[in-house]
């Protein structure tokens, strides 16, 4: 697994975390960081570390706009409704579209529908794809060009 597909699986699960409960993003990250490096210390990075809080602090920073778009292009789904796994697996790629511009967009649409298939539930990919590529085709073509 890559440094930066391991980053964006304690991310999600970060953001999971933070879904569920209060807390502070830097201390969840921490945490599932920990998890990972015990069942696996060889592969512990900073580089690692440092992506996946990257993107749980960003994500958490810019949560309202992104659930707004989320929640835009998401035909016929609440927000709140959603499954949890597949609400976090988006807010995190949309993230990384809007705010990434070091990781190209089909790489971002590519990990977020392996994240469903791995971490939700049998139609996860399917409607993460879905989503995510109303937005990344229809929402973001006519928007500036990512930030990083």
């Amino acid at each position: 697994m890559g440094s930066r597909t391991k980053a964006r699986e304690c991310a999600l699960q970060a953001l999971y975390q933070l879904d569920t409960s209060a807390g502070d993003a830097r201390e969840a990250v921490r945490g599932v960081m920990a998890h990972f490096d015990e069942a696996d210390p060889e592969k512990a990075d900073p580089d690692t570390a440092r992506f996946a809080d990257e993107l749980v602090r960003g994500v958490q920073s810019e949560r309202a706009a992104i659930d707004a778009l989320i929640q835009k292009s998401s035909t016929h789904w609440k927000l709140d409704r959603m499954a949890r796994v597949d609400r976090n697996i988006l807010r995190l790629a949309v993230y990384e579209l809007l705010r990434r511009a070091d990781v190209p967009v089909r790489v971002t649409l590519n990990e977020a529908v392996e994240l469903g298939k791995k971490y939700g539930s049998e139609e996860s990919s399917a409607f993460v794809n879905g989503v995510l590529d109303r937005i990344a085709h229809l929402e973001l073509a006519g928007a500036t060009p990512k930030k990083s």
